[in-house]
């Protein structure tokens, strides 16, 4: 989601918008004022079908975020911590962490979609009622219909047994409370997920050969359901390979550190450059862990700032950055990583740092792992 920007606060969680979000309204305002609405309500000026276009795109872009809003507000009854929710030009997402149960996952993942079909069905009714009158109630029985069926059609869409869909949440979820392993239950939700991607770039294409540009809209949409599932089924790989590892099994330690105290043009002098690491973490006059300083946030700060400003205020606080316990299980941990916090988690005990684990200390354990498997095997075959 990068190129989203905050916009508010919605069910309590930070509202981000991404830059498509206005392509997308655009092309839901032309297709209904452009196209739909001239052709059930002919006789009306450019001026209206334009105005009853850009109502209906707005009223169908809150019904996203109502869909979003929903999966927000289940997670945080449930007790599931939420970054954010995005709305861009496939809908939206809603970032939280890992549900603690099948149930949990279950009612999160139907939310949204019955969220939509409940909202579906009303609008799709009060714009049925409004059609029966005549005169200037058409247009918006029309614009009502057209967002009703569309909701309608979320709902629905949402369902498809295909993560990251919220109907592969559902098979995750039924499939976990069935056999109590949510790894195996996330690989088989990733699988159906690349399946149905396939299917779908299937259809859109010969949609798109038979004459049909919508066809490169379902093209896309698959290839998105492809390219996500697959990066989901390599994460529940990735947790069933570090099941039962530690923390402290992956952590760098000792650590490189420097003093939150000192000036930035000190520290790139004094620490950033003999370390040759593109981030460190500080340390407070305490020693105690303060925050992440990253080396290309450093080169940003302009040269005569460089005397003055201390390193702590261009670095991410130790709040957004993403800690561990060394006796925690390094699958939970990763869990905890984060745009904001960036792939770097901080081992902390007793308020003192003792480690880090950064991407390439889990690839190094993963090597290990995989030597130590294959000499085990190898022993028992002689």
């Amino acid at each position: 989601m990068n190129g989203s920007f905050r916009v508010g606060q919605v069910v309590g969680v930070p509202l981000r918008m991404h830059w498509s979000v206005p392509l997308l309204v655009g092309l839901f305002a032309f297709g209904l004022g452009r196209q739909a609405l001239p052709v059930w309500t002919p006789g009306r000026s450019s001026a209206v079908y334009a105005l009853a276009g850009v109502v209906g795109a707005a009223l169908l872009t809150g019904s996203l975020l109502l869909h979003e809003a929903a999966h927000a507000a289940t997670a945080r009854r449930k007790q599931i911590p939420v970054e954010d929710v995005t709305l861009w030009a496939l809908g939206g997402i809603t970032r939280m962490g890992r549900p603690q149960s099948a149930g949990a996952a279950f009612a999160v993942a139907v939310s949204g979609p019955l969220t939509s079909l409940f909202l579906g069905g009303a609008v799709l009714g009060a714009g049925l009622g409004l059609a029966r009158l005549a005169g200037w109630a058409e247009i918006p029985a029309v614009v009502l219909v057209w967002l009703g069926w569309a909701n309608l059609f979320l709902g629905v869409f949402n369902l498809l047994p295909a993560a990251p869909l919220d109907g592969g949440r559902v098979v995750l979820a039924l499939w976990w409370w069935r056999t109590g392993d949510r790894e195996r239950a996330e690989l088989v939700a990733s699988r159906s997920g690349q399946v149905m991607g396939v299917l779908l770039v299937a259809v859109g294409w010969i949609s798109v050969l038979r004459g049909s540009p919508g066809g490169l809209w379902i093209v896309f949409v698959g290839l998105f359901i492809m390219v996500v599932a697959g990066a989901e089924r390599r994460r529940a790989s990735l947790r069933t390979s570090l099941r039962g590892v530690r923390v402290a099994d992956a952590m760098t330690s000792p650590v490189i550190t420097g003093a939150d105290w000192l000036t930035v043009r000190r520290f790139i002098d004094e620490v950033a450059l003999p370390a040759h690491h593109s981030a460190l973490p500080l340390l407070d006059f305490e020693g105690r862990p303060s925050g992440l300083v990253q080396l290309s946030r450093l080169a940003s700060v302009p040269g005569p700032s460089r005397e003055t400003l201390r390193v702590r205020e261009a670095a991410t606080p130790l709040s957004q950055c993403a800690v561990a316990a060394p006796d925690e299980l390094l699958s939970d941990a990763l869990d905890r990583l984060t745009l904001r916090s960036g792939p770097r988690l901080l081992v902390v005990d007793a308020g003192r740092l003792v480690g880090i684990v950064t991407g390439t200390d889990v690839s190094r354990l993963m090597r290990r792992r995989s030597l130590s498997s294959s000499g085990t095997d190898a022993r028992t075959d002689d």
